[in-house]
């Protein structure tokens, strides 16, 4: 019984918090998804680890030092020639040449260091290419969060839009029961026919179809929202769907921003500066090394007669022949960095294009919404002529259902040319590099869909 309580207590409990949305408005909801993407926590952990690893490179050129300590067995076997000695010594039964042999067990410490001198462009290619992957994977980051955002804005203010239409499609619901209602009593009345109280009644019946189904698209958008800012409760938008009644800047204006802005340019020319300094490195393996080097002896009583006590110098270093064929490494980097150029050169043109669908888009909306202003004052003012006109008997039950859907169709229109303006804003300055704007041009907005 005790579980049982606790079990309801619980559901109680999720209940009310299921009952209790989270307000939010578009700046709030983005704060929110910069704090709980984890697309964007990876694209973040991307960024760190590159910039490890560029600090890692400033290094190259520090000596590196190191400890060799060997505990080996060994035999060593010398042979002396006695020279003009050897009679002497072969009188004393010494014979010629003297051989030695030694066998024994020693710990062989060396302390070893090497300094680069001259690696043939080896290091500072390593560092400007470790510098460009860390800007790659910041613009990387840039396109993540643009990308994140654009999904933020397609469901927030879709959200918004479904609320709309709910509204709407409630508002039709209601406005045809009441048509109902007066087609029941004009018929018991005789001024309304059977066949048009019926005509109402299939309408009423098909606006409570619309009806539920704008419940579930709600549904829908919401749950689709609330995932996307990992929240366990549904979200309410509080910012609604916007216009700015007024053309925006000159498409030349987001053509530059993008060519100069756009994270897609700035990654390529990236991979473009890595891919050159890719070339420098292949190269410089056709090049000599210098290096000075240090060693000392840590134990030298046990040092073998070959061992020095300590050394220092510098060294040269070149491959005459590798099987690693550097020429053709060396042309496979450079076809990288062609590539890379042709790649870049791809994506200004890309750019360019989606520059001007998106501005295209968002004109085109902007004049939808506008021209339909005057559609749903037309349609309300039919509305009410066609409700009078049946009540008199002049027209019949199919013009208020039409009126009636008319005026709906125009506000539900309305409602989406306000949602696509706001998605085509998006994109157009998600593409131009300028999407943390977006907010500032909601405060410019002079018309607002308020539900």
């Amino acid at each position: 019984m005790l579980a049982c309580v606790l079990v309801a207590s619980l559901c109680g409990v999720a209940s009310a918090q299921d009952a209790a949305p989270q307000a939010l408005s578009f700046e709030q909801a983005r704060t929110t998804l910069e704090q709980s993407s984890d697309a964007l926590a990876a694209a973040d952990a991307g960024v760190r680890g590159k910039l490890d690893l560029a600090r890692a490179t400033r290094s190259l050129r520090v000596p590196e030092v190191s400890v060799d300590v060997r505990q080996m067995e060994f035999q060593k076997t010398l042979s002396l020639p006695l020279g003009s000695l050897a009679p002497v010594a072969e009188a004393f039964g010494i014979p010629s040449p003297l051989q030695f042999r030694e066998r024994d067990w020693r710990l062989r410490p060396v302390l070893s260091t090497v300094v680069p001198i001259y690696s043939g462009g080896q290091i500072p290619a390593a560092q400007a290419a470790a510098a460009a992957a860390v800007r790659q994977a910041s613009a990387e980051r840039d396109l993540e969060s643009q990308s994140q955002v654009l999904q933020l804005v397609q469901r927030y203010f879709g959200q918004q839009l479904a609320r709309q239409a709910l509204d709407v499609r409630r508002d039709v619901r209601d406005g045809l029961q009441r048509h109902v209602e007066n087609a029941e009593k004009l018929e018991r009345e005789g001024f309304a026919t059977r066949a048009q109280r019926l005509q109402a009644t299939v309408a009423r019946d098909q606006a409570e179809r619309d009806y539920q189904r704008a419940i579930n698209d709600l549904d829908t958008i919401s749950e689709s929202l609330a995932n996307l800012l990992r929240s366990d409760r549904p979200i309410a938008p509080t910012t609604p769907l916007f216009v700015i009644s007024t053309p925006t800047a000159p498409i030349e204006t987001y053509r530059q921003q993008a060519l100069a802005q756009h994270p897609q340019i700035r990654r390529l020319q990236a991979l473009g500066e890595q891919a050159s300094e890719g070339v420098k490195v292949q190269q410089a393996k056709l090049k000599p090394q210098v290096y000075a080097f240090g060693q000392y002896d840590l134990h030298r009583e046990d040092a073998m007669i070959t061992d020095p006590d300590w050394a220092f110098g510098i060294g040269v270093k070149y491959t005459f022949l590798s099987g690693s064929n550097r020429p053709a490494q060396i042309a496979a980097a450079r076809e990288q960095e062609f590539a890379a150029e042709a790649g870049l050169r791809e994506a200004r043109n890309q750019i360019t294009s989606g520059v001007s669908k998106a501005y295209n888009d968002l004109e085109s909306a902007r004049q939808q919404y506008l021209l339909l202003d005057s559609s749903i004052e037309l349609s309300r003012e039919n509305l009410r002529l066609q409700e009078l006109s049946f009540r008199e008997g002049q027209v019949t039950s199919l013009d208020v259902i039409d009126a009636r859907l008319q005026l709906g169709g125009a506000m539900v229109e309305r409602a989406q040319a306000a949602y696509d303006y706001d998605v085509a804003l998006a994109r157009l300055l998600e593409i131009s590099g300028r999407l943390e704007d977006y907010h500032d041009y909601f405060r410019k907005a002079d018309k607002v869909l308020q539900q």
